[in-house]
């Protein structure tokens, strides 16, 4: 306790010295906790904005990239991987036994026009009746369209809360109709607000029955069967048998890759995970040389401590004091010392993450771990920078000590 009084004292007793003491050891910490910050902030975003698949869901599509991407690679999936078929829904929904509820969706752009006013390249999704709860999506007011809709291809329309802001501010918009590719729809429901991901709106979209979609648009290209287990217990049975199912509908062989995906949210964090731990790993190599250059520093300040403290030392060393004594004091203060850069590079971080959160679309999220991480690291700096100062000091003779000049 009197060694760390002592640290405390010298901090305050020096406040630029101490300040330009603990710069690299500020930077560093508020550079770490800050990548920490931003990691932490989307791993939790993209959890549970974008790879919510839910705990038994899963997803069939024709090809994704869950790895290195390149365009070769693109190319050689485009061309072996054949578009998901409407048939193929049919046949797995027929025979599926593992599977509690499954739904085919696809997407394309439209304008979006209700009377005067018009929307631009407005997300249009066409999905079966049950793409509201494979989607998670809630209704605000009105409904969803039902199977029968969707088998007769009507022409209604689950809208977002962005196209409700635009085109119904102060009206109920169910009831209502909006032009749709030129055609009239009849508005039938609005979705609760999502928000955003990464400041690009996820409510800006309509929903419509898949079999409208195809009557409209035409081409059936890039569908996606949304798929979810009866139980958390089965989910990999559940995808092992549409696996299978899908291979013998295809008719491939035992030794034949398969020319489809089947993929879940496991697998969109493990990508998301690979990049991550690539952005942590740079984040790691560049603090690592401010630690270094703010020990450095710490050490050639406790170096000039030990001198203009000599004759204290042989105050100390003559009163009884004995090596270990004076090697504990000199470490727990350089501890103290790089610990309190430490904190205040977390500080600073935190409200570099309150002010970033706040006006950017950058999710930063401080995980508590980050600034017991942030302070034992920089104060496990300082102990290590620390030995051979305090150690000098401790070898001091004590009659040397106090023949010292002040």
């Amino acid at each position: 306790m009197e060694a760390f009084s002592i640290a405390l004292a010298s901090l305050r007793s020096s406040k630029l010295r101490s300040f330009l003491t603990l710069l690299g050891i500020i930077l560093s910490t508020t550079t770490l906790i800050a990548v920490m910050a931003v990691i932490h902030g989307m791993d939790v975003y993209v959890a549970e904005k974008i790879a919510d698949l839910g705990a038994d869901g899963f997803v069939v599509t024709r090809f994704a990239f869950f790895g290195d991407w390149n365009p070769k690679k693109f190319l050689e999936l485009q061309r072996k991987n054949p578009e998901l078929r409407p048939d193929e829904f049919e046949f797995l929904k027929s025979k599926v036994t593992m599977v509690k509820d499954m739904g085919m969706t696809t997407d394309r752009q439209a304008d979006i026009v209700f009377e005067n006013q018009r929307m631009e390249d407005v997300n249009i999704t066409g999905g079966t009746a049950n793409l509201n709860v494979l989607s998670n999506i809630q209704t605000e007011t009105g409904r969803y369209f039902t199977e029968g809709e969707n088998q007769n291809r009507r022409q209604v329309a689950f809208i977002g809360a962005d196209l409700k802001e635009k085109f119904f501010p102060n009206v109920d918009p169910v009831g209502k109709e909006v032009q749709l590719n030129g055609r009239p729809y009849i508005v039938i429901g609005v979705a609760k607000k999502i928000g955003s991901v990464f400041g690009q709106s996820q409510d800006n979209f309509v929903h419509i029955p898949i079999y409208t979609l195809f009557k409209e648009f035409g081409a059936r290209k890039w569908l996606s069967f949304s798929i979810q287990a009866i139980d958390h217990d089965h989910f990999q049975q559940a995808m092992d048998e549409v696996r299978v199912l899908m291979r013998a509908y295809r008719h491939q062989g035992p030794g034949q890759e398969d020319n489809f995906m089947v993929f879940n949210s496991a697998s969109i964090m493990g990508m998301w995970d690979k990049l991550t731990g690539a952005i942590a790993a740079t984040a790691v190599a560049v603090v690592s040389v401010f630690m270094v250059v703010g020990g450095v520093v710490i050490m050639n300040i406790m170096l000039a401590v030990v001198t203009e403290r000599t004759q204290e030392i042989g105050i100390r060393k003559s009163l009884g004091a004995r090596k270990t004594d004076i090697l504990r004091q000199f470490l727990v203060e350089s501890a103290v010392l790089s610990g309190a850069g430490g904190l205040a590079g977390v500080i600073i971080a935190w409200v570099v993450a309150l002010l970033v959160r706040n006006t950017t679309p950058v999710p930063m999220e401080l995980p508590a771990s980050a600034v017991f991480l942030g302070v034992g690291l920089s104060a496990t700096v300082g102990l290590f920078f620390g030995i051979y100062p305090a150690q000098q000091a401790a070898k001091l003779d004590p009659i040397v000590a106090l023949r010292a000049e002040k």
